[in-house]
């Protein structure tokens, strides 16, 4: 939108230097399948009646998931977990981090909708291909010596396909937001962390500043911290460039130093505090996007867990400390619980002035093992195996008009000083940022962030010039 171009990840550490088998490619086949997409799910009605589909508080065979309402008004994360999903191995794991006057609407109408998406996708890229790809990834032979050129040639056809699925179903999602009849996503929007695993394979989609990680064992059998996915911040290089190129404006406001924000061309709003994200269609002609980025890894035994949270968690534990309390936890079905109330520890420590933001975590554990009932129960643990029969109402039929004192993501116009802005691109063509790779906290040197500070009012002649 308003030619603005991304740039998908290009790794190719997918593999972590390891010879890759075809007995580690799994394709989506429909002989893996238990059922095809149209039979597995009609529509959205159904949903929660799905097998194996988790999204309130509680467990499943391999997971556990916890969200808390923050103190800034309604909790706007939703999170879900969803095993046997496309095949029997597969594990889809996403949390979704809403703001914005409707944010907690677009957060569960994305939780409910990609998936789905993504699994239509799938059966339509595999379709084209006539089954001769199935044929390969289901050979009994083991490769030789002579055969690396093939298993590569392999590799690269599973990363395209899961490549493929992700980036359209992210597009097809955003285009639904933004066509959607009583759902306004003008000024709300949400966040997308969204992980795959079939078999020793994890396909990643990220947008926004929701995070995945993996605790994952070193050659001394140490914990350590793998972060599989990166904070789509606006100050990041490739980020702010392509904001600038599209008249999007990158600052920040001066109680916030720490904390770049995107603003229109014409008005000191809406502020929003990430590059990417779904809805937010008053930037998206101005640099934000809602491409993922897409990555590829392949699982070692050393591999342990993989935590996913939206930023209430990452704004006040780093990702060492994330695993270290995942690892501790007494049970495995009380890990994620445990790794909120931590972080709402650390929101009363660290800025006991500031209002706590929602938290949401999804806990996966790789060797599919959990609990047993007994301890659950003695954790006060809910089990989710089946399913869950909680319901929510997404759409967004008679909504009242929003109410910014309710949900605390945007600052009225007096509060913001138009003045009280902190440029993070210097010199032109010259951008001050924070490096990808470093674990930082977006919170530093701060006492609150919100997603967004102020909702633009626009007027016929700044909108059409």
């Amino acid at each position: 939108m308003g030619g603005c171009v991304s740039v998908g990840a290009t790794d190719d550490n997918r593999t972590n230097g390891e010879r890759v088998t075809s007995k580690c490619l799994v394709f989506p086949s429909h002989r893996n399948r238990k059922r095809l997409f149209s039979e597995h799910v009609t529509n959205l009605q159904k949903l929660p009646s799905v097998p194996n589909r988790i999204f309130t508080n509680g467990k499943s065979r391999a997971s556990c998931i916890f969200t808390q309402q923050g103190r800034k008004g309604i909790n706007q994360d939703a999170m879900l977990v969803w095993e046997d999903f496309d095949s029997e191995d597969a594990i889809f794991c996403g949390v979704f981090d809403g703001h914005g006057p409707y944010g907690h609407l677009v957060a569960r109408k994305v939780r409910d909708s990609l998936p789905l998406k993504l699994l239509s996708f799938l059966e339509s890229s595999e379709s084209r291909r006539n089954g001769t790809s199935s044929k390969c990834f289901n050979s009994k032979k083991e490769p030789g010596v002579g055969d690396s050129e093939k298993v590569e040639s392999v590799e690269d056809q599973l990363d395209s396909l899961w490549r493929e699925a992700f980036l359209k179903s992210y597009k097809s999602m955003d285009k639904d937001l933004r066509s959607h009849p009583t759902l306004d996503c003008f000024c709300s929007g949400s966040t997308a962390v969204t992980i795959v695993k079939q078999g020793l394979n994890l396909f990643m989609g990220s947008i926004g500043d929701s995070r995945a990680i993996l605790g994952s064992k070193d050659n001394n059998d140490a914990l350590v911290a793998v972060q599989l996915t990166v904070d789509l911040k606006p100050d990041l290089p490739r980020e702010a460039e392509r904001i600038k190129k599209c008249k999007g404006r990158v600052f920040a406001l001066q109680d916030e130093p720490e904390v770049p924000r995107v603003w229109l061309p014409f008005d000191d709003a809406p502020g929003l505090a990430m590059a990417r994200a779904f809805g937010d269609f008053c930037l998206k002609d101005y640099g934000v996007i809602s491409i993922p980025e897409f990555t590829h890894r392949v699982l070692t035994e050393n591999d342990q867990f993989i935590v996913l949270a939206s930023d209430g968690v990452w704004d006040v534990l780093s990702n060492e400390e994330v695993v270290d309390i995942v690892f501790a936890a007494p049970t495995r079905s009380s890990a994620a619980r445990i790794l909120v109330d931590s972080a709402a520890q650390e929101w009363k420590r660290k800025y006991p002035t500031s209002k706590m933001d929602d938290c949401a975590v999804v806990c996966l554990y790789l060797d599919g093992k959990m609990d047993s009932e007994s301890e659950t129960e003695d954790q006060g643990i809910s089990s989710a195996t089946y399913h869950s029969t909680a319901t929510e109402s997404d759409e967004g039929q008679n909504l009242p008009e929003p109410t910014l004192q309710r949900n605390f993501t945007v600052r009225s116009a007096e509060d913001v000083d138009p003045n009280s802005r902190i440029q993070v691109q210097g010199e032109e063509n010259r951008v001050t940022v924070t490096g990808e790779n470093e674990n930082w906290s977006g919170l530093e040197g701060v006492t609150r962030v919100n997603s967004l500070v102020q909702l633009p009012r626009f007027s016929g002649e700044k909108t059409n010039s």
